[in-house]
């Protein structure tokens, strides 16, 4: 019988091998025994990675010096010229060695550069795409690495995110989209001295294949069916040609403007939001019952079953709620849409709650916020918010197999000449 083969242990480094300065390595250790902290300033490992780079730096000189005289130069070394850095390991002081000639280009630590790259723009953006100010993220940055940034510094990093912004809201858009859901939310915002509400437009879809997409974010002072129009015209000029379906809220004037930018699409209103303002006025021991009658309507097989539903509904509630069947009516057509589809289609469009479910993860970090100083710094923290949190809205369409299928057969080549 074969002895099975042992596995060769791999050799450990001991510390004396990974620091071994005797007096630096002692230090450590006490510092780890009594509990200082690692990282930070003043962090146990902070003088070590300061050494590291100072070294580092000093052996750049070394080879730069080295083929100087390969090219019979007599170049040589200069001082040091001494400069703190920020990094993720706390402040570090740093000294980059100078040349007489002045023709070194460090690497490690670039002239003029104030930052080792660790990382801690992308922590400064993901910190502020979290909902912290501009203070906020100050404070952080003292508390867990010991570093002291201006706001104007953290701002700096911040505004480089405009240009990805206004590329991403002008990016081409694809020719076709199976449903698009149009919903605004409100926020505060500085404007001439006053804090004012201004209305975030949002334009959240499902591609041809499936996929969730936010379309844009668009600003304005109110929520109206003329702004949505102007959105509808900016998603045509970026290349829009046709989409299957819209489903959105109440607003009055919403089914004008669409069928003036897309006058083929199927208009379908939100089925929660008409129960929401169905049952506002409804008492508390009658809103259960109430509910109940209201989901026999648009749970029915087809238009016929659910305007008997609908006729139902009244015969038990005309006489206490009056006002709930005639504004079923009123909006009839618009309701029903969903009805001429399949159970999957249905689910699909019957509701906005999709692109309120993309205004919870944007409220979820902006909750804690009284104003924002001016649209620019909303845009940046909803962008961000948005980007470093897409796996809660960018993903594919639920059932989607069967949703593609049933949209073929509905559609036919009108949806399926966008297939690629």
């Amino acid at each position: 019988m074969e002895k099975k083969a042992t596995k060769k242990r791999e050799k450990r480094l001991r510390l004396n091998e990974i620091i071994p300065d005797d007096a630096i390595r002692s230090e450590m250790l006490n510092r780890l025994y009594k509990g200082d902290p690692i990282l930070g300033e003043k962090g146990v490992f902070t003088n070590l990675l300061q050494s590291f780079v100072n070294a580092a730096l000093e052996g750049e000189m070394d080879n730069f010096l080295q083929e100087s005289k390969s090219d019979s130069s007599d170049n040589r070394r200069n001082g040091h010229t001494s400069k703190e850095l920020r990094s993720t390991a706390g402040p570090l002081s740093i000294q980059t060695p100078r040349d007489r000639s002045g023709d070194h280009e460090p690497v490690i630590v670039k002239k003029r550069e104030r930052e080792l790259s660790t990382g801690l723009d992308e922590i400064i953006l993901s910190l502020y795409a979290r909902g912290q100010s501009v203070e906020d993220v100050r404070f952080q940055l003292r508390q867990i690495y010991g570093l002291e940034v201006s706001a104007g510094a953290i701002s700096a990093v911040t505004d480089r995110v405009w240009s990805e912004i206004i590329e991403w809201q002008q990016r081409p858009l694809a020719t076709c989209y199976t449903i698009i859901y149009l919903d605004a939310i409100h926020y505060k915002v500085r404007e001439d001295g006053k804090v004012i509400s201004k209305a975030i437009y949002t334009v959240y879809s499902v591609t041809i294949d499936g996929q969730r997409d936010i379309l844009g974010l668009y600003l304005s002072q109110t929520e109206g069916a003329r702004q949505w129009g102007l959105i509808l015209e900016d998603i045509k000029r970026r290349g829009v040609e046709d989409v299957l379906f819209f489903s959105v809220d109440g607003l009055t004037g919403f089914k004008d403007v669409i069928e003036q930018s897309f006058p083929f699409s199927a208009l379908q209103r939100c089925i929660v939001h008409k129960i929401r303002n169905s049952t506002r006025y409804v008492s508390d021991k009658d809103i259960k019952a109430v509910c109940r009658d209201l989901r026999k309507i648009y749970t029915a097989s087809d238009r016929d079953q659910a305007l008997i539903a609908l006729e139902a509904f009244g015969e038990q509630w005309n006489v206490k709620y009056k006002e709930i069947k005639p504004s079923w009516e009123a909006d009839w057509d618009d309701l029903m849409v969903f009805m001429d589809y399949g159970q999957n289609i249905r689910r699909m469009i019957y509701t906005t709650n999709p692109v309120e479910a993309v205004h919870r993860v944007m409220r979820k970090v902006t909750k804690t916020k009284g104003a924002w100083s001016n649209d620019k710094g909303l845009l940046k923290q909803l962008y961000l918010t948005l980007k470093y949190n897409e796996k809660s809205w960018k993903r594919t369409a639920f059932n989607w197999r069967v949703i593609q299928r049933e949209l073929m057969e509905h559609f036919g080549e009108r949806y399926t000449r966008y297939l690629t």
